[in-house]
C-alpha cells in the first residue's frame, strides 16, 4: 500500500480531475445533448467522451506511471487487464440516461487500485454539488464533512442527548449542527430502503429475471429506488439515505471503484450478492451496513 502522503497526493488529484469534469457536465447539463446508442437503451454523449479525455489527461499529466482503465476507452478498446500496478479507473459520468433526460442524478466516478484493491475513491454529482471521497484507513467524506460508522454515530447520538439535556432550549438549527452524516443503523430489513437498477439488457429472459427478483423482495423490504447511478447508490449507502444496495451485470469497474472506497471507509461494507467477497471485476455487488448483510443476502439467494 502506497505512503498516506502519496495518498492524500492521489485523492487530491482525483479531486481536481473530477472538479474540472464537472463544469463540463454542468454546462452541458442544461443544453441539448447528441446521443449515441452503444446498445438499445445504452447511452453515451459527447459529454462522455469529452469527460474522460480531460480526466486521463489530467492524471496522466500527474501519474504518469500509473495505468488507466476507462468505461468509454474499454468500449470503443476493449477491456483492460487490472493488474496490481496502481490503476485509474474512471466512469466519466455516471448515469447517462438521467444526463440525457436532465435528471440530476449524475456524477463522475473516479477511483485507483493498487494491488487491485479500491483504495481511493471520488464520485462528484456537479447538479447536486456533492462531492464524496474516501480514502484506505483515512474515512469518508461528503463535501469535506465526515461521515460516521455506525459505531461512532452511536456516540455522536450519546453526546446530542447530553446536549439536549442540559440546554433544553437548543433551536433546530443549532440541533442539525450537531447531527453527523453517518451509515445507516437500520437492522430490520422491513424497515430498510433498497436501491438497485433494471439494467440496460432488454432480452426477455434477462428481463423476467430482474423483474421477478425485484418483485420477491418488495415483500421483504419497506420499499425501492432506481436512480440510475450505481456509483452514487454506493453513496447513498455511505451516507444512510439507502440502506440496502445490489447491482449484477453492471457495465464494468469504473461503475463501483470510487463507490466501493467510501463506502468502506463510511462504516459500510460491499459484498458479492450471494456473501463472497466483493470482487471489483465480476460485475456483481452488493452493499449495506453489517446489520443488514446476513438477512440481505438470504433473501437474495432466495429471490433467484
Amino acid at each position: 500500500m502506497a505512503q498516506n502522503d502519496s495518498l492524500s497526493e492521489f485523492l487530491q488529484t482525483a479531486v481536481e480531475a473530477a472538479k474540472r469534469a464537472g463544469e463540463i457536465i454542468r454546462e452541458g447539463f442544461y443544453q441539448t445533448k447528441h446521443v449515441e446508442h452503444k446498445g438499445l437503451v445504452d447511452l453515451v454523449t459527447e459529454t462522455d467522451k469529452a469527460c474522460e479525455d480531460l480526466i486521463f489527461n489530467y492524471l496522466k499529466q500527474q501519474h504518469p506511471s500509473h495505468k488507466f482503465i476507462g468505461e468509454e476507452t474499454t468500449a470503443a478498446c476493449g477491456i483492460t487487464e487490472l493488474t496490481d500496478e496502481p490503476t485509474w479507473i474512471v466512469d466519466p459520468l455516471d448515469g447517462t440516461t438521467n444526463f440525457v433526460h436532465g435528471f440530476p442524478f449524475v456524477c463522475i466516478s473516479i477511483g485507483l487500485t493498487i494491488g487491485k484493491v479500491p483504495t481511493v475513491g471520488v464520485v462528484y454529482n456537479p447538479i447536486m454539488e456533492e462531492l464524496f471521497t474516501g480514502v484506505h484507513g483515512k474515512g469518508a467524506f461528503l463535501n469535506g464533512k465526515p461521515i460516521k460508522g455506525v459505531s461512532e454515530l452511536t456516540i455522536v447520538s450519546f453526546h446530542i442527548l447530553i446536549l439536549l439535556h442540559a440546554n433544553l432550549s437548543m433551536t433546530l438549527k443549532q440541533l442539525r449542527t450537531c447531527v453527523s452524516i453517518a451509515v445507516s443503523s437500520q437492522s430490520e430489513l422491513v424497515k430498510s430502503l433498497l436501491a438497485t437498477e433494471a439494467g440496460t439488457k432488454r432480452d426477455k429472459s434477462t428481463v423476467d429475471a430482474t423483474t421477478n427478483r425485484i418483485n420477491s423482495l418488495l415483500f421483504k423490504v419497506r420499499s425501492l429506488r432506481m436512480t440510475g447511478s450505481c456509483a452514487l447508490n454506493l453513496c447513498g449507502i455511505a451516507c444512510g439515505r439507502i440502506d440496502l444496495f445490489y447491482e449484477t451485470g453492471y457495465g464494468g469497474p469504473w461503475d463501483v471503484a470510487g463507490g466501493a472506497v467510501i463506502v468502506k471507509e463510511a462504516g459500510g461494507i460491499v459484498y458479492d450478492p450471494s456473501g463472497k467477497d466483493f470482487d471489483i471485476t465480476s460485475q456483481r455487488v452488493a452493499a449495506s451496513n453489517p446489520l443488514l448483510k446476513e438477512a440481505f443476502v438470504e433473501v437474495l439467494q432466495q429471490s433467484e
